[in-house]
């Protein structure tokens, strides 16, 4: 029965909630992907299946243990994660399960641990989120209430999003001649209130008005 279970999953492919890992050899490779899933929708990483579907099984205690640094060493905060282990014809697969986190941004930390970055996962791939991303979610955490006083630069930012086709965060700057800074707090804020919406294409963000 586990081993039909694991067959069924495998037959999906990699997608927004599932990705094959052949074999750990790189915590911080690893926590990217418990980074991504815990930005976005969840989602489970199968360790010991290679990208073709076929199952290699892991192969050491190192490679367990490095599962658990990804997920409580290179990672801040430390996301919530579960593993479960299932024999496939002799072979042990490692499904490690990661919930949308309720503390986003779930950051990834380098070898050093003097850099982080957080990812999304969007479609099969792991994205580092846009600073759009990271404004959104450190104002969703915050406990005060966010009050905003619609001003001439709401207008202008709107309106720009409104008369154009999608937009790079830089080309909004430059169009609107705003400060950096403010667009990524306008952005966020107009995301949040479903004024505004983002979409990945040709490996950019692009931001359009709802």
């Amino acid at each position: 029965m586990k081993s039909n279970y694991i067959q069924r999953l495998i037959e999906q492919g990699e997608h927004q909630q599932q990705d094959f890992k052949y074999k750990i050899t790189d915590a911080p490779k690893l926590a990217k992907s418990v980074s991504a899933f815990a930005n976005t929708d969840g989602g489970r990483l199968l360790i010991g299946v290679r990208d073709d579907g076929e199952v290699a099984g892991v192969r050491s205690e190192e490679e367990i243990f490095m599962m658990h640094a990804a997920a409580y060493t290179f990672c801040r905060p430390q996301p919530s994660i579960r593993f479960d282990t299932y024999i496939v014809n002799g072979r042990t697969v490692v499904i490690a399960t990661v919930p949308p986190s309720e503390q986003k941004p779930i950051y990834a930390l380098n070898k050093e641990k003097d850099e982080r970055h957080a990812y999304i996962r969007i479609d099969d791939e792991n994205i580092l989120a846009s600073p759009v991303h990271l404004r959104l979610w450190n104002e969703q955490r915050s406990p005060q209430p966010i009050v905003t006083t619609f001003a001439d630069e709401h207008s202008l930012l709107l309106e720009t999003l409104q008369n154009n086709a999608p937009q790079t965060l830089n080309q909004l700057t430059r169009r609107t001649r705003l400060p950096r800074q403010l667009v990524i707090k306008l952005l966020a804020r107009f995301v949040r209130y479903d004024l505004a919406q983002w979409k990945y294409d040709a490996q950019q963000f692009l931001f359009s008005a709802r």
